[in-house]
């Protein structure tokens, strides 16, 4: 492998597979079966639903495929600068000097940045889920941590 090849591939983006895929599926999963069952309740009557809770239903079962959609959605970027954390939630601008140490397994989920002003900020890309891959991305996170942290007399 050349080394620009190499280079892309240690800067490559960081993203979960086995959640993003159950995120996809569960929010395809979820607008269907909201569909469905608005379209199924019976309708009238002194009891019976509305056109429009049938179509309230619907975009609430789309709202929360969205949400879903979003945890697909999360990756970590390397740069030159930092690290981009984009969460479920948050994103955050992370440079490569703030961080002090890459921690995973034991108990969370997911990869842990210890930060220089003591804080610890969770990196959802990389997942205890995905086995010996999410353990070779965070090997690799550790590697682009270590190799811009190190200066002329590695101290």
């Amino acid at each position: 492998m050349s080394t620009p090849a190499k280079r892309a591939a240690a800067y490559a983006t960081f993203r979960p597979r086995r959640s993003r895929i159950v995120a996809v599926l569960a929010a395809v999963a979820m607008v269907v079966v909201f569909a469905v069952v608005a379209s199924r309740i019976p309708h009238g009557g002194e009891n019976g639903w509305t056109g429009q809770d049938s179509i309230a239903m619907v975009v609430f079962g789309a709202a929360m495929a969205l949400f879903l959609l979003r945890y697909a959605l999360v990756h970590a970027k390397p740069t030159e600068t930092g690290l981009h954390v984009q969460n479920l939630i948050a994103s955050r601008d992370i440079p490569w000097a703030e961080i002090v140490n890459v921690q995973f397994g034991g108990g969370p989920p997911w990869l842990i940045l210890e930060l220089a002003d003591t804080e610890t900020l969770s990196v959802m890309a990389v997942q205890r889920s995905d086995g010996d891959f999410a353990m070779a991305e965070a090997q690799r996170l550790a590697a682009l941590v270590d190799a811009h942290n190190r200066t002329s007399r590695d101290d």
